[in-house]
């Protein structure tokens, strides 16, 4: 008779609400005996496993919209999403990538039009700390990494972390050992540095000088080959946006900012002196350039022509091709 009589599915509703039960237990009962805290593991293991194939569906049938829903409904109608956050440590490694999936799903259904996990983030600002301060923890960190950048989608979200003092975390995060944990890092800032165009243009106005002064100094000169590559690259695509184009003209107004990407042009990576290649040709074409700097590319006009004509990609590429021309044109034209 084992199995025959098979328990009631439990709703989306249901599902959320013990799911938090569970983790106010946890939360508070962390300490307790050991077989009874591993009891209660299993079950919430099981119950976002449960809410994950809601979310996404699974081998036999696709997510049901109106499910999604309920569900989303009810994880932030109270603070499940905080609980899970806070306890997300304690977790085993299965329940952490399943409720990292969960995250990211909510972070994108839509409940009468509206992203109720957008209103709920800003209302509890003080979990994207949390999560920020996650890349301290090796175990979390990517987990905690994956949370952040689906919770930054939102361009009011991205808006709150690049307003806060944790935006200043960042360039000591991007400087952590592990490979790993630093490439995560980055992948966060750049997403909070070119996704949201109009945001961020109005941040680098705001916050210019200690922004370049850390980035130049921490990230451009840095020793680690990925870290200057991967730094250069995104300086490019910010500088190159239109949102963002009084910004440039500040920034290749600087002798300082020239020197920058004239030295990575000698580097021993050709992805590198692509890359500054795309930085050191705006200062050229700037048609207001101040007299140090055309001093400067006056007194290293032979060098420079030299290193760019030796600068090759690959694979042909005629814009790289016509780019790269009117830059030897406009230095080989410079006179003192």
């Amino acid at each position: 008779m084992k199995g025959f009589f098979k328990s009631k599915p439990r709703t989306p509703a249901e599902l959320v609400r013990q799911t938090r039960e569970l983790l106010i237990y946890i939360d508070v009962n962390w300490s307790t005996r050991e077989s009874k805290r591993e009891e209660k593991m299993a079950e919430l293991g099981k119950l976002i496993r449960e809410m994950k194939s809601v979310l996404y569906g699974n081998s036999e049938a696709e997510p049901v919209p109106e499910a999604c829903g309920q569900l989303t409904q009810e994880f932030f109608r109270e603070n499940t999403l905080s609980l899970l956050i806070i306890n997300l440590p304690k977790l085993n490694l299965e329940a952490r990538k399943d409720a990292t999936q969960v995250v990211a799903n909510l972070q994108r259904q839509q409940v009468q039009s509206r992203s109720i996990a957008s209103d709920y983030l800003e209302a509890n600002k003080d979990l994207l700390d949390i999560l920020i301060s996650g890349y301290e923890n090796m175990d979390i960190a990517l987990h905690y990494g994956t949370m952040l950048r689906d919770c930054i989608r939102h361009q009011s979200i991205a808006r709150v972390v690049l307003d806060s003092e944790n935006m200043k975390k960042f360039f000591d995060y991007l400087l952590i050992p592990n490979f790993d944990i630093a490439s995560d890092v980055f992948a966060t800032f750049r997403e909070l540095m070119t996704r949201h165009k109009s945001t961020v243009a109005e941040f680098l106005s705001k916050n210019y000088e200690w922004f370049f002064q850390e980035f130049n100094e921490k990230l451009l000169s840095s020793s680690n080959y990925a870290t200057t590559r991967q730094a250069i690259k995104l300086l490019g695509d910010m500088l190159l946006d239109r949102s963002s184009a009084g910004v440039m003209i500040r920034y290749v107004s600087s002798k300082d900012n020239l020197i920058i990407p004239m030295n990575l042009l000698r580097d021993k990576s050709k992805t590198i002196q692509i890359e500054a290649f795309h930085v050191f040709k705006l200062f050229v074409a700037n048609e207001n350039k101040s007299n140090e700097i055309k001093s400067i590319l006056f007194t290293n006009k032979n060098k420079l022509l030299r290193l760019l004509t030796e600068l090759k990609l690959d694979k042909e590429d005629e814009q790289f091709e016509a780019d790269k021309a009117q830059v030897v044109k406009q230095i080989a034209a410079l006179t003192q």
